[in-house]
C-alpha cells in the first residue's frame, strides 16, 4: 500500500475499536462461567467468528479468492498452534480474573521475539533483548503470587492453573506468530484469517466426545457474542493494518488492560491486585519500547535501500 493512502487516525481508530470489540468478546466467555470446557468455547469462537469474516470477504469480493491456497501445510500449522493458544488461553481466562488474563497475555509479543531470533534466525540487538528480559520481570511479577497457590486448594489451585495456562498459551501464540509471519510471504491476509477459523472450528469440535456441557439459552447466547466479537474484531483489526503502519497502530493493544479493568469491576468485581498492575506496567513499557525499536529499525532499513545503488 503506497505511503499517501495511509490514513493513521483512522487506522488508530480502528484498532482501539479492535481492542473494544476483542475485550468484549472475553467478557462474554466469562460470563459464560468456568465450568465449559474450553475446546467448547473454542469451537463457538472459532464457527460464528466465520460469519462476519466470511460476509465481510463476500462484500469485498475476496471470498472465492480467499480458498486459493500456496501452502495447505502452513496454514494446518498455524491452525494447530492457533487452537492450542485459544484453548489454554480460554482455560485461563475463566478461571483467573479478567485484568490478570489480559496483561498475562502481553507476554506473547516478548516471546515472539525469542522465536523470531532463534527460529527465523532474525538479528535481535541488545536493546530489544534488554526490552523483553524486562517485560519478563513484568510477567513473573504479575503471575508469581497465582503460581504460589498451587498446593493452596480449590480456586487458589485453579488461579495458579489458569496462570500456567495463560502463559502456555502464550507460547503457542508466539509460536503461531512466526507462522504467520512466513505464510504473509506467499498468502494473502484473508485467506491466512480465513483458513485459521476454518481449521479451528473443525479442530475444535474433536473435542466434543470428551464431553461438552450442556447449555442453557442464556450461556449459549454468550458464547455465540463471543465468536460473533471474535470474527468483528479480526475484520477491524485487519482494517486498522491497511490504514496505517504497525509500529503506530500496535502501542493501542495496551489499552485493552484499561478496559478489561473496567469491565472486570463492573461485571465480575474483579479488582486487579497492585502485583498485577505493577507487572503491566512494566510488560508494557517493554512491549511499547520494542515496538519503537522495529520502527526505528524499520526506518533504517528504508534509508539504506534507498541509500543503495540500483541491483546492489
Amino acid at each position: 500500500m503506497a505511503s499517501d493512502a495511509l490514513n493513521p487516525l483512522r487506522g488508530i481508530t480502528l484498532k482501539v475499536c479492535s481492542v473494544v470489540v476483542f475485550v468484549m468478546m472475553q467478557a462474554c466467555i466469562k460470563a459464560a462461567g468456568p465450568d465449559i470446557p474450553a475446546g467448547q468455547i473454542t469451537f463457538y469462537r472459532s464457527a460464528f467468528g466465520l460469519v462476519p469474516i466470511m460476509a465481510y470477504l463476500a462484500y469485498r469480493r475476496e471470498l472465492l479468492h480467499a480458498f486459493h491456497t500456496d501452502s495447505p501445510f502452513g496454514h494446518l500449522k498455524r491452525g494447530t498452534l492457533g487452537i492450542l493458544s485459544m484453548i489454554f488461553g480460554f482455560y485461563g481466562l475463566i478461571h483467573l480474573p479478567m485484568p490478570d488474563a489480559i496483561a498475562l497475555g502481553y507476554s506473547m509479543p516478548l516471546i515472539a521475539v525469542v522465536f523470531a531470533a532463534v527460529i527465523l534466525k532474525e538479528t535481535v540487538r541488545l536493546y530489544r533483548w534488554s526490552a523483553v528480559a524486562i517485560g519478563f520481570v513484568g510477567v513473573v511479577i504479575i503471575s508469581w503470587p497465582k503460581l504460589t497457590l498451587f498446593s493452596s486448594g480449590g480456586a487458589g489451585s485453579e488461579q495458579a492453573l489458569g496462570a500456567v495456562a495463560v502463559l502456555v498459551a502464550a507460547v503457542m501464540g508466539g509460536f503461531a506468530m512466526i507462522q504467520v509471519r512466513q505464510l504473509v510471504s506467499t498468502e494473502k491476509t484473508a485467506t491466512i484469517v480465513l483458513y485459521f477459523s476454518l481449521t479451528a472450528a473443525l479442530f475444535s469440535i474433536i473435542s466434543l466426545p470428551f464431553g461438552w456441557a450442556p447449555l442453557p439459552i442464556g450461556v449459549r447466547a454468550c458464547l455465540i457474542a463471543s465468536g460473533l466479537f471474535g470474527g468483528l474484531g479480526q475484520i477491524l483489526l485487519t482494517e486498522s493494518y491497511r490504514q496505517a503502519d504497525v509500529s503506530t497502530i500496535a502501542p493501542f493493544e495496551y489499552t485493552s488492560i484499561i478496559l478489561g479493568i473496567a469491565i472486570a469491576y463492573t461485571l465480575f468485581g474483579d479488582i486487579p491486585t497492585a502485583s498485577t498492575l505493577i507487572g503491566s506496567a512494566i510488560t508494557i513499557s517493554a512491549g511499547i519500547f520494542i515496538i519503537y525499536r522495529e520502527h526505528q529499525l524499520g526506518l533504517e532499513r528504508k534509508a539504506a535501500r534507498k541509500a543503495s545503488p540500483p541491483g546492489a
